[in-house]
């Protein structure tokens, strides 16, 4: 490239010579969005639970986090589906920021999703006996 060249972009994932491309960014896209949109309707259900104090504040609570830690299986997916399909053409510095981003966000999800089963453990133990 010279200084007069221009880089052009496409949206044609046929043009990168990886077989498989255009079906698996589908599959990689559509799994790491639903993951997005388990975690924020995970979120909600923590935040709920907090707000409205009430004898389903625990269930509310549990299972937010256990929707954070199906985000965070699906998020992994995507991420490893990535690399999968990319394998024989990336290298350690060639990843984007999208990708780490997506990393770092499918780990936040882990320790989001864990600590809300541990809080939630320490809080309200499994075993003690309960009144009804």
């Amino acid at each position: 490239m010279g200084n007069t060249s221009v880089l052009t972009c496409v949206t044609d994932l046929s043009l990168a010579s990886v077989e498989g491309m255009n079906i698996g960014m589908i599959l990689v896209r559509s799994v790491v969005s639903f993951a997005v949109v388990i975690a924020i309707f995970g979120l909600e259900l923590l935040m709920v639970s907090q707000v409205c104090e009430d004898a389903n504040s625990r269930r509310k609570w549990s299972m937010g986090s256990v929707l954070i830690l199906l985000s965070f299986l699906l998020s992994s997916t995507g991420v490893l589906s990535f690399l999968m399909l990319l394998k024989d053409h990336i290298t350690f510095m060639g990843f984007t920021l999208t990708y780490w981003c997506e990393f770092i966000a499918a780990f936040l999800f882990f320790l989001n999703g864990i600590s809300g089963l541990h809080i939630n453990s320490i809080t309200y133990p499994w075993t003690r006996v309960r009144k009804m």
